[in-house]
């Protein structure tokens, strides 16, 4: 009965799910170019974001100006906005007032299916699901065995997956219960690499990394990604002192940015703070 009672949960959230209104995938929105995006300038203009019309914003008035190619961290304490600002880029959440711009286009323009096929993220929770290596990297069957290998290989991943009898057709369990944290996510980084995307998010995707696999994530996004915008939310500030620039968020808002030298450059800064903090708990 108990056990009943505690799986029963599971089917009141679906019935939830079932009742949410459906997103507008906007098929008749207007097209975009095949290479789209083909520089990966990314705009917000008074960007003001919120989990439901009813609900108070938790992104405000944010404007920010991400050149192509270039590699800003976004850092900020926990609750400030940071993966809200991210999660607007997918129109995960709405938009309230304002305009977020990839290569000059409104993301509210473009079909929903076309926007989140052209950008790559890397989130904290690696997804993995069961089946074979092979349909977790490739879940559209569009790459050679020759690119899945190379995209194993760059994310340090080629050696394990070899080390398996059935090679890329080696069985994953649900969740990839049958491999490490770190081992799911550079699998995420491999996907990401076959999706060439010109536009890069990592959502705090080496939270729960050990420092070794932290260190192999960020070689592989400084060689792999050369040209490409990343926008990298992150969770150990340490992690974004090589990055073109940094964006600090507070309660919403844009506190700080500029490059990672002039911020700590600044007295009472908050982002000096947060290393601080950061050196203290390592």
């Amino acid at each position: 009965m108990a056990s009943v009672e505690m799986y029963m949960s599971a089917v009141e959230r679906v019935d939830g799910y079932s009742r949410l209104p459906t997103e507008s995938y906007g098929e008749e929105d207007a097209a975009v170019s095949q290479d789209w995006p083909a520089s990966g300038e990314v705009t917000f203009e008074n960007v003001t974001l919120s989990y439901d019309d009813d609900l108070d914003p938790v992104v405000r008035n944010v404007t920010l100006n991400i050149k192509p190619g270039e590699k800003v961290g976004i850092c900020g304490r926990t609750g400030s906005g940071k993966s809200s600002l991210v999660m607007g880029l997918f129109r995960l959440l709405n938009i309230s007032d304002g305009k977020i711009r990839i290569d000059g286009v409104n993301v509210t323009d473009i079909p929903l299916s076309t926007l989140r096929t052209k950008l790559s993220i890397i989130p904290q929770d690696a997804v993995m699901f069961s089946g074979t290596v092979r349909e977790n990297l490739d879940p559209g069957n569009v790459h050679t065995d020759e690119e899945l290998w190379k995209a194993l290989e760059t994310a340090q991943m080629k050696d394990l997956v070899i080390s398996f009898s059935e090679g890329l057709d080696s069985l994953v369990l649900e969740e990839g219960a049958n491999f490490s944290t770190g081992q799911r996510q550079l699998f995420c980084l491999a996907r990401a690499l076959l999706r060439q995307s010109r536009i890069i998010v990592l959502d705090e995707a080496t939270s729960s990394l050990d420092r070794e696999t932290d260190k192999a994530l960020q070689t592989v996004v400084a060689s792999s990604w050369v040209g490409c915008t990343v926008l990298a939310i992150a969770h150990r500030v340490t992690s974004i002192l090589d990055f073109d620039n940094v964006v600090v968020l507070e309660a919403g808002r844009i506190v700080e940015k500029g490059s990672p030298k002039d911020l700590l450059a600044k007295r009472g800064g908050t982002f000096a703070s947060l290393l601080r903090a950061c050196q203290q708990q390592s």
